[in-house]
Parts: structure tokens; C-alpha cells; sequence
């Protein structure tokens, strides 16, 4: 799921991929289930990916509106304060285009029904990768079910009404969720750059998405 899908070039119509550099500026690539040896044998590392995970609120640029995605996406990082793909260098184009993702292979900038037509299906999911990981992987459900979206928006429509309740238990999850990925990185040889990975991104930031203002102790 890019952030926007790239307008065609204004020259000559385009027969190939010239390595422009215009996808890369609009955001990293979804992974598929295509993708899935590129992870598994290190070729893209684990650090350098993030997960979007189901229920959590992502742009669909296709359909072109806001809604909370039905299954995990995973995603290249971007470079800091941008929506750069991090692989990609302003001198050398893609640092991985032999390798690049299935999403990058189908996206032509000049023709983009073929991305249309597969950008939600397959897509490779956390299971997939780590479902055979015991007791990471538990951790990993645990995780997920714990800090489940759909109680989170909930609760941020009930502190919408002044429920204290409502902010009680999502400062709760603020904690718990924090918590998992210290103990993670305390406890085994787990970077901390991978947990974006294997928790998504902090409940932290993304409930910052909502307008709610996060005291410096991580509460809400």
C-alpha cells in the first residue's frame, strides 16, 4: 500500500521501469506472500520493515479513503521525517532493485492497473513469517489481542465524552504495549529497531493520530 500512487510521467510514454525514483519518494512497498523468501533468507532485513496491524486506520490510496486495513500490512520503512522508501538513494536509485518487492515490480508509474488489481491480495502477514517461533509468536497473539484496535477506537470515542474509565484502560494498554517491547529487547538478542516489526508501531504514536495529547510518562 503505497501512499499515493505515482502520476505517469510527462514525457514520452514510458515501456520500462527508468528508475526514476518517483514511487520511492511516495513510500516503501507492502509485502506479499511472493516476498516472503526475501525476509526468510535476509536478503531485507527484518529491521528495516514495520508492521500495520489489522484494525489499525491506513490510507487505502486505491479506493482512496481512510479505514482500518483487515490484515496485517507489512512495510518498508521510510526514512526519517519523509516518505521515502529507505532504500532508495537520491544518487543510485534503488539499493535493491534486483531484489525489490513484488508491489515494485508490478507498479508501472505509466500504466498502473496491474498494481490495482493485486496490491490487496496475498499479502504476507506476521504468522507467516514467525507463526512457527514458539513462545515469540504467543507473545506476538498476545500482543495483538491485548492492544486490539477495535478496543482502541472505542476507547477514544468514549474519552471523546469525558469517560474516565475509557482513560484508564487506554492508558493500560499505552503501558502494556510499551512494556512488551522493553522486555523483548531486555530479555533476548532482539534489536530495538526490530520491534516495529513484531508489535507494529507503538500504540504511543498512532493514537497521536486521534488529536490525543500523550503526557512525557506515556499516559494519556
Amino acid at each position: 500500500m503505497y501512499n499515493s500512487l505515482p502520476a505517469s510521467i510527462n514525457q514520452e510514454p514510458a515501456a520500462h521501469c527508468r528508475q526514476c525514483g518517483t514511487c520511492c519518494k511516495k513510500g516503501g512497498p507492502c509485502f506479499h506472500y511472493q516476498d516472503k523468501h526475501l525476509i526468510q533468507k535476509g536478503i531485507i532485513l527484518s529491521k528495516y520493515l514495520y508492521t500495520i496491524r489489522r484494525g489499525e486506520m491506513a490510507f487505502d490510496n486505491v479506493k482512496g479513503f481512510l479505514s482500518p486495513v483487515l490484515t496485517d500490512i507489512i512495510k518498508i520503512k521510510e526514512k526519517d521525517n519523509s516518505q521515502e522508501c529507505i532504500f532508495y538513494d537520491n544518487d543510485k536509485g534503488c539499493t535493491i532493485y534486483k531484489n525489490r518487492p513484488f508491489e515494485c515490480r508490478a507498479l508501472k508509474c505509466w500504466d498502473t492497473k496491474d498494481i490495482e488489481a493485486v496490491y490487496s491480495s496475498s499479502r504476507l502477514s506476521r504468522e507467516d513469517l514467525l507463526g512457527s517461533i514458539n513462545g515469540l509468536w504467543e507473545l506476538i497473539q498476545e500482543h495483538q489481542e491485548r492492544c486490539d484496535y477495535k478496543i482502541i477506537h472505542c476507547l477514544i470515542k468514549d474519552i471523546t465524552s469525558k469517560n474516565k474509565e475509557a482513560e484508564k484502560s487506554l492508558n493500560q494498554i499505552l503501558k502494556y504495549d510499551n512494556a512488551v517491547r522493553s522486555l523483548v529487547v531486555e530479555s533476548s538478542s532482539i534489536k530495538p529497531d526490530m520491534t516495529d516489526f513484531l508489535f507494529g508501531r507503538p500504540v504511543l504514536n498512532t493514537v497521536r493520530a486521534f488529536g490525543l495529547f500523550i503526557k512525557q510518562n506515556n499516559t494519556y
